[in-house]
């Protein structure tokens, strides 16, 4: 099937080039009030717009780190915050040739018919909202879908309606400008080796971009954030070698070449 070619085809490819740079990577500042506000109880700051806006500030006119990064991804709140002397937050980025995105999906919920299995929210105006993200000066977005390794797990249900989910996802933001961040991540919880990892990575990337494909979605105005291919949370642990074979060699069997890059994403946090 034919790609979907709009008005901001060129953009999207251009963008999606420009983030995945060799030597750069994405700073993950897209937490929720409730994540932030975890980590400043633990340092008992109280969590109020202002320090939000104060911690945002601090990451984003540290000079030193920016050159290293390409991309951020904001939370909604931060996307229209400013400096403390009136400058917006995009603004400081786009001075320094970072781009900004933005996360667009709300969350996960279970999936019924699944023993815990999950799906992930966000459709509801997601088009009026990529628009008012480009409008405020985002130029991708990211949604993350979630699945779980286990005796029957994942599911064939949990895996289409995941895949669909972020094909359509990603035709929406590319109708409005926004090179889409595709994240199908298979969590590490569970006693699976790392052989079963493989297996189900492979298996979902190629649904994945069977329905990308299907929504007709601009894969060189796409970027993918896979999950690394290890053994369970409770199996005996691999070298570092053996992970990077695996997850290599699953990637080099699902990902169409059209693909510009695969994203390394960092949180301040780390």
């Amino acid at each position: 099937m034919s790609a979907f070619v709009g008005k901001y085809a060129d953009e999207l490819i251009k963008t999606a080039r420009y983030i995945a740079k060799p030597g750069k990577g994405i700073l993950a500042a897209d937490e929720s009030t409730g994540t932030i506000g975890k980590r400043f109880s633990s340092i008992n700051v109280e969590n109020i717009e202002s320090n939000r806006q104060a911690l945002r500030e601090l990451l984003f006119t540290y000079g030193k780190a920016l050159p290293y990064l390409s991309g951020v991804i904001l939370f909604e709140e931060t996307l229209y915050q400013k400096t403390s002397d009136g400058k917006p937050f995009v603004e400081v980025l786009q001075e320094n040739n970072v781009i900004p995105g933005i996360k667009v999906d709300k969350g996960v919920v279970e999936l019924a018919g699944t023993d815990g299995e999950t799906t992930t929210q966000g459709f509801d105006s997601l088009g009026a909202r990529c628009q008012q993200y480009y409008k405020a000066g985002a130029r991708f977005a990211k949604w993350r879908a979630v699945l779980k390794i286990g005796p029957a797990e994942p599911s064939e249900l949990s895996i289409q309606q995941n895949a669909q989910g972020l094909a359509r996802y990603a035709i929406i933001c590319q109708e409005n400008g926004l090179v889409p961040i595709v994240e199908p991540e298979i969590l590490t919880d569970g006693v699976h080796d790392i052989q079963k990892c493989a297996a189900v990575t492979e298996t979902v990337l190629a649904a994945v971009y069977k329905a990308l494909n299907d929504h007709h979605v601009l894969l060189e105005g796409t970027l993918l954030k896979p999950n690394m291919v290890t053994p369970g949370s409770d199996s005996p642990k691999v070298t570092p070698e053996v992970i990077a074979e695996f997850t290599v060699t699953a990637l080099r069997r699902t990902v169409p070449p059209a693909v510009p890059g695969h994203c390394v994403l960092v949180r301040w946090a780390e």
